[in-house]
């Protein structure tokens, strides 16, 4: 893994969201060393007493980040077109179990392609957008930086279980 350590301004970004930027990129490196090799039998497995696979898990960090990108960006949830794309990833439910057959390079694709799409959305933005407050879980209030937090926080907790479902795969 290359990492860069440094929460630090970035060219095109305003100075809070280039720092969320810098821990949203760190996040993404480490889930990316999480993964490095794996087989399309190794994201599909699901070992005993795991719920998810790791295929699963890359699907729903795309979905999570697209949810989030039209919550953020567009005020509204995901339409019907998108929930049938992106809800069984979102939601990790019993329709995660039809998320196999695709190599590694298909999530990291969409991962990447996903992450561009936020990152352009950025650098439209300040950081008075980062601070925007409205109303959210519950009409508890929040914004768009909780809401972007959330984003790599879910990855990171997430990023955990991958790599121990990856220990627990056949050898």
């Amino acid at each position: 893994m290359n990492a860069d350590y440094l929460v630090k301004d970035i060219p095109g970004f305003t100075p809070h969201i280039a720092r969320l930027v810098s821990m949203m990129n760190y996040a993404r490196g480490t889930t990316l060393h999480a993964v490095r090799d794996l087989s399309i039998e190794q994201l599909d497995g699901v070992p005993a007493g795991f719920g998810n696979s790791i295929a699963a898990l890359l699907e729903h960090f795309a979905a999570v980040e697209v949810a989030y990108q039209l919550q953020t960006f567009e005020q509204r949830d995901l339409n019907e077109t998108e929930f049938a794309r992106w809800g069984a990833g979102l939601d990790l439910g019993e329709q995660v179990k039809e998320i196999t057959g695709k190599p590694l390079e298909h999530y990291l694709t969409q991962l990447n392609a996903v992450r561009q799409i936020t990152f352009a959305e950025f650098a439209k933005r300040d950081d008075d957008w980062l601070h925007l407050e409205f109303p959210f879980w519950g009409g508890e209030p929040a914004n768009n930086y909780f809401c972007w937090f959330h984003v790599f926080e879910d990855e990171i907790n997430h990023r955990g279980q991958i790599r121990l479902i990856r220990k627990n795969l056949p050898k």
